[in-house]
């Protein structure tokens, strides 16, 4: 089984054959200038709305950026007065796979700037950059691997918690999902007690605070794609299924440093290119191969000749990374 199939439970595989372009650079993404780091994952979150006030609502969440081994993965949420449901409906809102890139970057720029909409529909985004995804997911068995599904998971909770602590009065919560809807339905039940969760495939096509949800997340994504790449538009839409973006993957590999922070190193696309050129074995995966070597590993001698004769091999521990110096 590989990386994907074990992290990411039914995504389908898309090619997006657009060209992506930036028609509307929204708040969600801070760029260079602004003092953004485009390593680190964020958090961006509007201000409660006038009209929401203490009003019983509903919000949705959608992700973008599931598949890909370019770039970021998006978990964006909206959210509005029950009463106000009715609006999105006649404002067209659509699952963002349906729409083009500039009719999402329209709608986008419509929930920012008509004044109808800044009243009452709030809205936010967490950035999970490629570099973070791949510190948790290739972390060694022993330390604990945080695979993409609990980061996704975690991450949609945290948002929802980001809008209780607003003081948003949420009733209904709607989320859309890749795996099976009712185990995941029934953690969040739990973590937000009160709360009526629905978990569904497709939430994104049927219940329109998602659909809104579904655009603010791949519009931060096709943003910050565009934005970050260092290509000029040639890496295709960093879907492994993409001839563009595996063609530029194998012409762009340094054989000891890889690529850029855009391409996700834990998907066994960038992978298998990179064990093709330089193979690189950690002392856990050997240590499972190889279970004498253990006893060293686990030694507190610092014998010189000890370590030569147990440690033939020269290889070094993960465990090392992240202690104290004060353990070394």
């Amino acid at each position: 089984m590989t990386v994907e199939e074990e992290n990411i439970e039914e995504v389908e595989e898309e090619v997006v054959e657009e060209e992506l372009s930036v028609e509307f650079i929204p708040p969600s993404i801070k760029t260079k200038e602004q003092g953004g780091d485009v390593h680190a994952s964020s958090t961006y979150l509007t201000g409660v709305p006038s009209g929401v006030g203490d009003k019983p609502c509903i919000l949705g969440v959608d992700e973008a950026g599931r598949g890909p081994v370019l770039g970021p993965m998006v978990y964006a949420l909206s959210y509005c007065t029950k009463e106000f449901e009715d609006e999105l409906k006649k404002v067209g809102f659509a699952d963002s796979k349906t729409l083009n890139a500039k009719s999402r970057s329209s709608y986008l720029e419509q929930i920012c700037t008509d004044e109808r909409l800044k009243e009452h529909l709030g809205w936010g985004t967490t950035i999970m950059t490629a570099r973070d995804i791949g510190r948790g997911m290739l972390k060694p068995e022993t330390h604990g691997v945080y695979n993409l599904n609990a980061q996704a998971h975690d991450t949609t909770m945290e948002l929802i918690d980001h809008v209780l602590k607003q003081g948003v009065n949420v009733q209904e919560v709607y989320v859309d999902t890749v795996g099976p809807p009712l185990k995941y339905q029934a953690k969040l039940s739990e973590r937000f007690p009160g709360i009526k969760v629905t978990v569904a495939k497709k939430a994104d096509s049927i219940y329109p605070i998602v659909s809104a949800a579904s655009i603010c997340a791949k519009v931060t994504r096709d943003a910050s794609l565009v934005l970050n790449d260092p290509s000029g538009g040639v890496w295709g839409s960093g879907y492994p299924a993409d001839p563009r973006t595996s063609s530029w993957l194998k012409a762009n590999l340094d054989s000891v440093f890889g690529w850029g922070h855009m391409v996700r190193y834990s998907w066994n696309t960038s992978k298998d290119l990179l064990e093709k050129q330089v193979m690189v074995e950690w002392t856990d995966d050997f240590v499972k191969k190889n279970k004498k070597i253990t006893r060293f590993l686990k030694s507190d001698s610092h014998d010189d000749e000890q370590k030569d004769e147990s440690n033939p091999f020269g290889l070094i521990s993960t465990h090392w990374y992240g202690k104290s110096v004060d353990f070394i």
